[in-house]
């Protein structure tokens, strides 16, 4: 599959905007790792090859294991992810697929016993992130392969 646009070479006015919402939930109460993990779940749901690969890669450089890197399409039947993790994982799948166009009150009622009202608005805006990046690698075939760990300084 060829890549269509560069837009990491091309595209450095619209990333720069993009790169704000990640400086900004870098500084946010949610775990890193916890917004690698969401931040790599929803590129599975979404099938971007290039984030799958960045976020894979970032959660190895940052110690998560194996383990739960490959369960993690299964972490509902895997007993590695603790409930914050499990509601914030329910939660980014709830708003990426949207089924029947809203987040059911079961799956934020989850949520929102885990995390504070701030917390919510900022795994919302991680959600929202991850799959507008996931959109531009996938519209322009983004290969693959090549990320380093902390390749992007804020994503």
């Amino acid at each position: 599959m060829e890549q269509r646009i560069n837009f990491q070479e091309k595209g450095q006015k619209a990333l720069k905007a993009m790169y704000g919402l990640g400086g900004y939930l870098a500084k946010s109460q949610v775990e890193r790792g916890l917004l690698n993990l969401i931040y790599l779940r929803v590129s599975q749901i979404n099938g971007c090859a290039f984030c799958i690969d960045m976020h894979s890669k970032d959660l190895r450089f940052e110690g998560e294991t194996e383990q739960r890197l490959y369960l993690l399409n299964a972490w509902r039947e895997a007993p590695f992810y603790s409930e914050r993790e499990r509601a914030a994982l329910a939660y980014a799948e709830a708003v990426t697929v949207l089924k029947d166009r809203e987040v059911s009150d079961e799956v934020f009622n989850a949520v929102n016993g885990q995390f504070t009202d701030e917390e919510i608005i900022d795994l919302t805006l991680a959600i929202t992130t991850i799959n507008s990046y996931n959109r531009f690698n996938i519209a322009f075939r983004t290969e693959a392969g090549s990320y380093e760990p902390g390749q992007f300084a804020v994503h």
